[in-house]
Order: C-alpha cells, then structure tokens, then sequence
C-alpha cells in the first residue's frame, strides 16, 4: 500500500490542538511537507517545532483568523501565490460554534459559522486548485462531523452548517475528480479535544448534571465505549491523503467508534 507522501506540501487548518494538529503530525511522519495554519503565532511556532521531520522536509506556519475569511485567502495567496509551490493536501478543519437548540439561535450565529466553514473552505480551494490539477495530484479533505448523517441533540448551527459543508464537498468532488483531485470528509464522533470539553462544561453549567455524568451518558452510546483520541482521526485523514487512497472521491467516513446510527 502506498502510503508515502514525500514531496508533497499539506496545508492543515486549525492545526495548533486536537484533530487538526494530530493530523498535521500524521501527514508529516508519512514525509509530507506541512504548512500550518490558525491564529495564534506562538502555538503554531510551538507546534511547527514538534512536527517530524527529515530530509526534504520542510515545515512551516500562516498566522490567520478564519473570523476573517479575505485576510486568510491573502495570506495563503501570499506564500503559495503566483506559482511558488504546489499545496498537494488541504485539510480544511475549523472550530465549531457554541451548542445550544436551533429554535433560539441568531441569525449571527449562522452567518458566522458558515462564513468560518464554508466560504473559507472555499477560497481556499480557489487559491490552491490550480496548483493541484497541473501536478495532477490533491487531496482535499474537509473535517466536519457526524451530525451530517444524523443531527445531533443542542448543536442546531453545527448541524446546519456541517450539513451544507457536506454537500459543498460532494459537489466539488464531481467536479475535480477528472484532474486526480478528491474530495473527502472525516466525520469525527464523540473526541477527546478541548472542544468536546467545552461543550460538557457548558451543557454541565446550563442543566445542572456534573461532566462526569454527561460523559458516562454519552459513552454509553458508543459501541467502542470510550471517546477517540485525536491521532484515530488523523489517521483516516492521512489515509485519504495518500495514493492509496486515489479511487476514494465524494464520501463521507465517520469515524465515531460505530455510534453513528445510519449505515
């Protein structure tokens, strides 16, 4: 199985904690050159120092702010513009909005989290397709969530937007499949990042339960028993990076420890 990425560039989002840095690591020990991106400096230069490396690697970082979706499509433009280097892999993955029911969410609420998902998923394909169809090589894998087979209770925008993601991807597949580019989504389940911990902490502080019971609660309906660790997530999003994994375009793979309901 051919698993090598050397002489590949990968651009992981959101990659300074949990799933995006666990995949960044992961793409990196299969000899992947990785760009960093998110919006704190020193935990990029933090993290940047931590990725494996060897020769012909070369890893660095983008300082931007997904809140602002025209100053990241400049910074990217501005280290892989006007042809300086081919980005093979874009792993789009940024945070969630804050949970709480559909019915009583602003429409703020909505506009922002699609703005941080989608539009800037988007630009950055627009700013890195091109390189891909002439090396005739891409990887476009879209970190999303399981709520696009089956909603999930108090994530109403979440739900909404992962949804719209979703079919932005398949679209997208269909038509970049010609040029050996794909176009992926990971659907994490229940994981252990800070993330997860903040919407125990918030559902704890709304309902009165302790975090450990909602914990307990939510285990109980994973079929694994236990939350994933962010590197189990990696390593699907390294798989479909790789050539092995040329023939797989438009899907959706949960990896969610079979909590999933839907086939």
């Amino acid at each position: 199985m051919d698993l090598n990425l050397s002489g590949k560039r990968a651009l992981v989002c959101g990659s300074t904690q949990g799933i995006g840095k666990a995949a960044a690591i992961e793409l990196a020990l299969l000899g992947a050159s990785v760009t960093l991106i998110a919006r704190n400096e020193e935990a990029l230069k933090t993290v940047c120092a931590e990725l494996p490396s060897t020769t012909g690697q070369a890893h660095d970082y983008i300082c931007a702010d997904f809140s602002n979706p025209t100053s990241l499509k400049s910074a990217v433009e501005h280290r892989f513009g006007n042809n300086r280097e081919t980005v093979h892999i874009l792993v789009n993955n940024t945070g969630g909005p804050q949970g709480g029911p559909i019915v009583t969410a602003g429409v703020d609420e909505f506009t922002a989290t699609f703005s941080a998902h989608l539009i800037c998923n988007h630009l950055l394909v627009q700013a890195l397709v091109e390189g891909m169809k002439k090396a005739g090589y891409g990887r476009i894998i879209n970190i999303i969530s399981t709520s696009v087979k089956q909603p999930l209770k108090g994530l109403g925008v979440s739900n909404t937007i992962r949804g719209a993601v979703a079919n932005w991807a398949k679209t997208m597949s269909l038509e970049l499949g010609a040029f050996g580019i794909t176009v992926n989504n990971v659907l994490p389940g229940a994981t252990n990042t800070q993330r997860l911990v903040n919407l125990n902490k918030a559902k704890s502080e709304k309902t009165g339960r302790s975090v450990d019971e909602l914990k307990k609660e939510m285990v109980a309906e994973i079929p694994a028993g236990r939350y994933a660790e962010p590197f189990e997530i990696a390593n699907a999003v390294a798989f479909l990076a790789s050539p092995a994994a040329a023939y797989i375009n438009g899907i959706n793979v949960p990896v969610d420890g079979g909590r999933t309901a839907s086939l």
